[in-house]
């Protein structure tokens, strides 16, 4: 299989490493400066220092009016860029014949609408007639591109693009599960990012497990009302895309948005925690359009309110604890 990845980051590169021995992978850099060092130096020094890319890894610098063209040779293409990335590339892609993928978690900034949107609410304006869906789950870049055991999700509602994710990622060390709720994982890559500032804070005042457990737990009750509400399954939600990431992004140490919680609560201000990490932190830039979203739909999501509120300054983190402690008591649901 012949795949092309878009987006020479940390996720891009770790499964494009992933892939190529099994695979004919090209990974492309926007920049021509990063490609070329790629090439040179045979490894991505700024996201994923210490993993050699493999021989057969192609690095390529086409530029962005060449994409379409380019990707014509393929048989999957996989977009790796932020979510403030995506619209772009899904329109270039619009008349790809291959299924086309992407990596991002989140919800788009406001274009012209209230609120901002999924990933196939994207894909739906700018390129409707693309086979498309999303790869997602609970992966740490490094430990896929290291070959450490890794379960994924294969989310569309085509089964052709299903398949050629399954295909293309399933291997010795990554275990690929299809799922046909697109709109379930998309959410759950959305919000947990969201929900992991929010962990990230809890532990850095030394709340207590049983803050931590709570949080989480309430925090999936979030995402599930969120999730259901835009249409999707609520099983969904107690597997990988949901539950699984959720966990993952919360509790460990290499999430960039468990760190800005952790980093809140030393004192930091959210410019110095987002200058401190190097990388993107998804939650940072889609709280608010997570929060928007849930406004419109008359959902309920205190924990991800909570979490604007500490980004905006209008909160202390302290303050961000009282609140949401101090809410009326209510029943499980």
């Amino acid at each position: 299989m012949k795949i092309l990845l878009l987006g020479a980051g940390a996720w891009g590169t770790a499964l494009a490493v992933s892939a190529a021995p099994r695979h004919q992978v090209s990974l492309w850099g926007r920049d021509p400066s990063q490609a070329a060092a790629l090439r040179t130096s045979r490894e991505n020094t700024r996201y994923l220092p210490g993993i050699a890319l493999p021989p057969s890894l192609d690095v390529l610098d086409a530029a962005p009016g060449e994409l379409p063209a380019l990707a014509a040779g393929f048989d999957l293409v996989v977009i790796a860029t932020p979510m403030a990335g995506l619209r772009g590339l899904l329109l270039a892609l619009r008349d790809c014949k291959a299924p086309v993928a992407w990596l991002c978690k989140g919800f788009e900034a406001p274009v012209s609408g209230p609120y901002g949107l999924l990933g196939h609410e994207v894909r739906a304006e700018v390129a409707p007639r693309l086979r498309s869906g999303a790869l997602s789950g609970p992966s740490f870049a490094q430990e896929v591109a290291r070959g450490q055991p890794t379960a994924l999700v294969a989310a569309s509602a085509d089964a052709l693009v299903r398949e050629a994710l399954v295909d293309a990622f399933h291997s010795a060390s990554v275990r690929v599960y299809a799922n046909d709720d697109l709109p379930g994982v998309e959410v759950g890559g959305a919000v947990k990012n969201v929900l992991a500032i929010a962990t990230g804070l809890c532990d850095g005042l030394s709340l207590g497990l049983n803050a931590r457990a709570a949080l989480i737990t309430r925090g999936l009750a979030e995402m599930s009302r969120l999730g259901v509400a835009l249409g999707a399954r609520a099983d969904t939600f107690m597997g990988l895309s949901g539950l699984g990431d959720l966990v993952l992004t919360a509790t460990g140490d290499l999430s960039r948005n468990r760190q800005v919680g952790l980093q809140l609560a030393a004192g930091k201000t959210l410019q110095q925690a987002v200058d401190s990490l190097g990388h993107v932190a998804e939650g940072v830039y889609c709280a608010r359009t997570v929060v928007q979203r849930a406004a419109h739909l008359e959902v309920e999501m205190p924990i991800s309110r909570a979490v604007v509120d500490l980004l905006d300054g209008s909160l202390r983190p302290q303050q961000a604890v009282a609140a949401l402690m101090g809410r009326d008591a209510t029943t499980e649901r």
